[in-house]
């Protein structure tokens, strides 16, 4: 078996690295967590207050300090560190349903992210490198 093979697929890291997020630097790893820190405390209060929109956690988490990340049209990081959108749709059944709450990614440092969700059930926030092409926001699942 392929190591990190996850279920044990044949190449599984091959067809996933997509969805692999790279190292972090421990001295980065030691930030991202100091950030998590500062996130869960607000997403725990919205999650209990049942608020748990994009608008809501963007605008409790900029009274933070944080700016949000701006692109340019190439995709390009212009300044910033905080994105905050909707959890992505997924498949139920025979349709695709969009869950209320919101996904949000903070870059810490170019080789750290915290990553984070809200939605009526529950709540959680990580610390991770970034995924290659995405961010700090894990990609959805391809093919």
């Amino acid at each position: 078996m392929e190591p990190g093979a996850g279920d044990g697929a044949p190449h599984y890291r091959e067809n996933n690295g997509y969805r692999l997020p790279a190292d972090m630097s421990p001295a980065s790893a030691e930030d991202a967590q100091k950030e998590a820190g500062r996130i869960e405390p607000v997403l725990k209060q919205l999650w209990e207050a049942k608020s748990w929109g994009p608008e809501n956690v963007r605008a409790a988490l900029l009274k933070l300090g944080y700016q949000e990340e701006r692109t340019g049209p190439k995709g390009e990081r212009l300044g910033g560190t905080l994105i905050v959108r909707e959890m992505p749709s997924r498949f139920v059944t025979d349709h695709y349903v969009r869950p209320e709450g919101a996904q949000v990614g903070l870059r810490v440092h170019d080789d750290a992210c915290v990553t984070a969700f809200i939605q009526k059930t529950n709540y959680q926030v990580t610390t991770n490198g970034p995924y290659p092409e995405h961010g700090c926001i894990e990609p959805p699942a391809g093919h």
